[in-house]
């Protein structure tokens, strides 16, 4: 399989098709939802790396329940590592019990040649507006679809407005310079006495993914091709000060809602579903903003997820229109109220968003259609070497921010273990990496 497409892609389009309005046996049946078994006979089991944290799965079993009419459904949110070998061991043993693979596109792209080709449901859904761009995601590399688009997500800055006051004199909060990002850090310390900005830094923080998404691609234009350059060099250099201007705390932090929350933090980057917390109940104490621009651009990551069925799936007609119901615009309206995952069909939200949601859209909307834009996936094909990559960016951090080793000797140290692992899986660049098959580590 090989993931030809992902460069095609206009780096401010890939939101439009949900956010282009924003500005203005587990068995489902009628009576309810658990996540117990498979089932049983003529459900649909939907097998998800989504949604997995207890607050989240009840909240989309909800919308599951709401949407699904009489289909019974059996949702299983997994790890990425339990999605895998589940659907690997299925495939191979040609007993395939999985209804619907929902995940991320990461997640679905190492099994594209073993999904259904789904242009007949695609056609289906035509009128539901998914840009050009998000179509194109979801053909994994391939000719036809192989999912259909399901759910995106980003992250952004949230901001206690008591911050603003620091500031940098001619800085443009929703325009900022990762420069300017430092600046504000500091004298926000000095004026405090204490740092008052975060990071998901924590053991099951999101850390990781802000220097794979938004750091190296806005000071390197990339992610695996330039993990060890000049401008990486830079960019880890410069993330060294930062960290010295930012809560020590925050190796604690696995959701930065909640030191927003109680005042520890008063700035803060993460992951949207995982900021909306602090501010959903006193949304005029907060501003949500896109993620600082460096040298290269305004690097962002976009979370794009979709629901594929596998060959061999049973229940595949219930399975198509659990899809179609799932694709409706008050369905992904739902998911967007309830889970913080914006939409991926092309729909009037309307003016009833909750107040933190409706902060966290105007964010989003800004940071994707901005000049500067550069576009940035998750890794994509990794499969179970997926967390072994994270696991260097996450090092890195380790050794230059918290040990204060040598940035360049960090930065070849760890590289060499990332192209150890790039070269053993041989597959393709992803954004904002420049089209390269295999993927090399320069």
């Amino acid at each position: 399989m090989s993931v030809t497409a992902h460069h095609d892609v206009s780096r401010r389009a890939l939101l439009k098709g949900g956010l282009t309005v924003l500005a203005a046996g587990p068995v489902l049946a009628a009576c309810g939802v658990n996540t117990s078994g498979s089932g049983g006979k003529g459900s649909v089991s939907f097998l998800s790396t989504q949604f997995a944290p207890v607050e989240e799965r009840q909240k989309y079993e909800a919308t599951l329940k709401k949407f699904a009419g009489d289909i019974s459904v059996a949702y299983n949110p997994v790890d990425t590592g339990v999605f895998n070998t589940t659907l690997k061991s299925q495939l191979a043993a040609g007993k395939v019990e999985v209804g619907i693979a929902g995940g991320l596109h990461g997640d679905l792209a190492p099994f594209a040649s073993q999904l259904e080709d789904l242009s007949s449901l695609m056609n289906d859904l035509s009128s539901a507006g998914y840009s050009k761009d998000v179509a194109e995601l979801a053909k994994l590399g391939t000719d036809v679809p192989r999912y259909i688009p399901w759910i995106q997500a980003t992250y952004v800055l949230a901001i206690n407005k008591k911050a603003l006051q620091w500031l940098p004199s001619g800085a443009d909060v929703n325009k900022l310079t990762y420069d300017q990002y430092l600046a504000w850090a500091k004298a926000a310390k000095d004026a405090s006495g204490r740092p008052v900005f975060g990071l998901p830094a924590g053991p099951k923080g999101l850390h990781h993914r802000f220097y794979q998404g938004f750091l190296l691609p806005s000071f390197t234009g990339g992610q695996i091709t330039t993990f060890r350059n000049p401008d990486a060099v830079n960019a880890w250099t410069y993330m060294r000060e930062l960290w010295a201007n930012t809560n020590p705390a925050s190796t604690n932090y696995d959701f930065m809602q909640e030191p927003l929350g109680n005042g520890e933090v008063l700035v803060a980057w993460d992951h949207v579903a995982r900021l909306i917390n602090a501010v959903k109940d006193k949304p005029d104490d907060w501003q949500m903003v896109p993620a600082p621009s460096g040298p290269k651009g305004r690097g962002y990551l976009l979370i794009v997820g979709g629901m594929a069925v596998p060959k061999g799936s049973p229940e595949k007609d219930k399975a198509f229109e659990l899809i179609k119901a799932l694709s409706k615009p008050e369905a992904q309206i739902e998911t967007l109220k309830s889970n913080s995952f914006f939409p991926v069909v092309k729909t009037d939200i309307g003016g009833d968003l909750p107040g933190g949601v409706a902060l966290e859209a105007k964010a989003v909307k800004a940071q994707q259609e901005a000049s500067d834009a550069l576009l940035a996936l998750p890794p994509v094909g990794l499969g179970d070497k997926d967390p072994q990559v994270s696991q260097l960016f996450k090092n890195c951090f380790q050794e230059i921010c918290l040990n204060n080793s040598d940035v360049k000797a960090t930065l070849d140290r760890q590289g060499a273990e990332l192209a150890k692992i790039m070269d053993s899986l041989n597959v393709p660049c992803w954004a904002p990496d420049p089209k390269m098959s295999p993927c090399k580590v320069a």
